[in-house]
């Protein structure tokens, strides 16, 4: 959830010259973690099962999954007055992605064919995920420069509600943008594999 702070409403010309131009070309505060679960098994089933069973489960599906990206947008709008208008004096907009992976801990015991898969099958998993971090710092940057460009407002109240507003549609939007992205990585999964599984041979055996 997006969170408002109303900073004190500072009066004042001179003073609104010096800071309007310093938040106005801020950019949104990001931070990127990650994190692991591990996964047994020999075989091929054995890995998918791990997974099935392990793998973290997402509020969106009610389901688990190979890995997933956790998501959280924040932050705070400062408000000012000046010629009995309000205002965005500046914003700081946050986010934090936090990627869960898995790891293969048998994977000693296991056939050099199915580590070959692994591998494959692993870093597509990351890129994923990647993907999806990708989309929400897009979304932060333009959620940013959205609300610094709104037009001021008769009072700082309906400013307020025009912030909300502004956001709220946004990060619909962001919701939207991810569903579609999953919604075409698992259309085209067995094709993708397919075509990696293929390079990589290809380059290996070069």
């Amino acid at each position: 959830m997006f969170l408002m702070r109303r900073v004190h409403r500072i009066i004042g010309a001179v003073f609104l010259l010096c800071v309007i131009p310093a938040t106005a070309s801020a950019e949104p505060v990001i931070t990127k973690t990650y994190s692991y679960f591990r996964i047994g098994g020999r075989t091929a089933d054995d890995l998918d099962r791990e997974l099935d069973r392990r793998g973290p489960m997402t509020h969106t599906t009610g389901h688990r999954h190979p890995g997933a990206t956790e998501i959280k947008f924040g932050g705070d709008v400062t408000y000012l007055e000046k010629g009995g208008r309000c205002l965005v004096g500046g914003t700081r907009v946050t986010l934090r992605t936090h990627m869960i992976l898995p790891r293969w801990s048998n994977r000693g015991r296991a056939a050099s064919d199915l580590g070959f898969i692994w591998d494959t099958l692993s870093m597509d998993i990351k890129r994923h995920e990647e993907r999806h971090a990708e989309i929400a710092r897009m979304q932060a940057r333009l959620l940013e420069r959205t609300l610094l460009a709104l037009r001021p407002e008769a009072t700082c109240s309906l400013l307020e509600a025009r912030v909300a507003e502004t956001t709220k549609t946004l990060l619909e939007k962001h919701d939207l943008e991810q569903a579609r992205f999953d919604q075409v990585e698992a259309t085209n999964f067995d094709a993708r594999m397919m075509r990696l599984l293929q390079y990589r041979l290809q380059q290996k055996t070069r």
